[in-house]
């Protein structure tokens, strides 16, 4: 087919994205505009305070990403949006103003799942990589393992039953005191830490191998904290940190190895904000080096959330027949093979 040109809305939680990608895997202009200052006074995402900055921001940000890319809006043959799963209000935002700029450019509007779009992160950054492969996503909302078939045909082995990664490193940044967002924090407090100072719970889920569990980990830092300051002890924060990050790595690059010597996948990739920890990816590359397997992880910048992979996944989402109306919705969750928008 010709050159198609996808402008791309991101906005799931907290940064209001807008990119202009060309045939799914070059990306023209990737725009972000990042709210974390207005929610590190709260110490965590304020759904209301997301909502309204993607509403103030997104037509100038959108327009910003159009200029970079050096096109016309005339020149644009769809629109991708991010519709599922995500914070209600700020898909809203995101699915009203995709819905109005497809309908006032006469082009197709495309529906794409975030957690889809974390996956296609991956051939942005390595334009060779095909499916099938296994994938992790790892982000402040999702924990998921996922077999990748097709560029639309996937499904979930294993996935948290409580909190996600990101969300445990948030928590756990909190209660450390170092403020949000937290897997960057900890990622810096860990460097130089003993991670075997404090022994930290690795939780299984019983008939279900590639389940993970974060809650368990989660209060057990915070016990060791409380129980530091009750008994006036002094910690070792630097190790405590390591200790949590390798439990967390532990909880999810040995089940994605075993993962994929059970589907007999030579190919891994890793995606979502977390995969930028240095821990996890350096147990990952060891991993997967062990294993004789080929490894898959996007540079930090296209770890976490940004617009550039919704236009790269709206392109084959495209290709695969996927169009929505006008009568589009958000959806909080919805799992990450379904077939159809409502």
């Amino acid at each position: 087919m010709d050159i198609m040109l996808i402008l791309s809305i991101e906005t799931s939680c907290d940064e209001t994205a807008a990119a202009v990608t060309r045939d799914g895997r070059i990306v023209l202009a990737d725009e972000i505009f990042s709210q974390v200052d207005k929610h590190a006074l709260y110490g965590g995402v304020v759904p209301e305070i997301a909502s309204r900055s993607h509403v103030e921001v997104i037509t100038d940000l959108a327009d910003s990403a159009l200029r970079s890319a050096g096109a016309e809006r005339g020149e644009l043959d769809a629109v991708a949006v991010t519709c599922a799963p995500g914070l209600i209000g700020a898909l809203l935002a995101g699915v009203s103003f995709a819905k109005g700029a497809a309908f006032s450019l006469g082009v197709p509007l495309i529906p794409v799942h975030h957690i889809r779009g974390h996956i296609a992160s991956n051939y942005i950054a390595f334009p060779e990589l095909a499916p099938p492969f296994l994938c992790l996503i790892v982000s402040g909302g999702n924990s998921l393992i996922a077999d990748v078939r097709g560029y639309t045909d996937m499904s979930v082995i294993g996935a948290t039953r409580d909190d996600a990664a990101g969300e445990c490193f948030d928590k756990v940044a909190r209660a450390l005191g170092l403020g949000y967002p937290g897997g960057k924090l900890i990622d810096e407090l860990a460097r130089g830490g003993d991670d075997t100072a404090f022994k930290l719970p690795r939780a299984s889920v019983e008939g279900r191998p590639y389940d993970m569990s974060f809650s368990g980990l989660k209060s057990a830092v915070i016990n060791v904290l409380r129980g530091a300051e009750r008994r006036g002890e002094e910690l070792d924060l630097r190790s405590l940190a390591a200790s949590f990050s390798a439990a967390v790595s532990d909880a999810l690059v040995p089940r994605v190895m075993d993962a994929a010597r059970k589907l007999g996948r030579d190919k891994i990739a890793v995606a979502g904000g977390v995969a930028a920890n240095s821990r996890i990816r350096g147990d990952f590359e060891r991993a997967a080096r062990a294993d004789g397997r080929r490894l898959y992880m996007p540079p930090p910048a296209l770890c976490g959330d940004n617009a550039a992979m919704i236009g790269c996944q709206g392109y084959y989402e495209y290709l695969a027949g996927v169009r929505a109306d006008m009568s589009l919705n958000a959806y909080a969750t919805m799992p990450i093979d379904k077939k159809e928008w409502l």
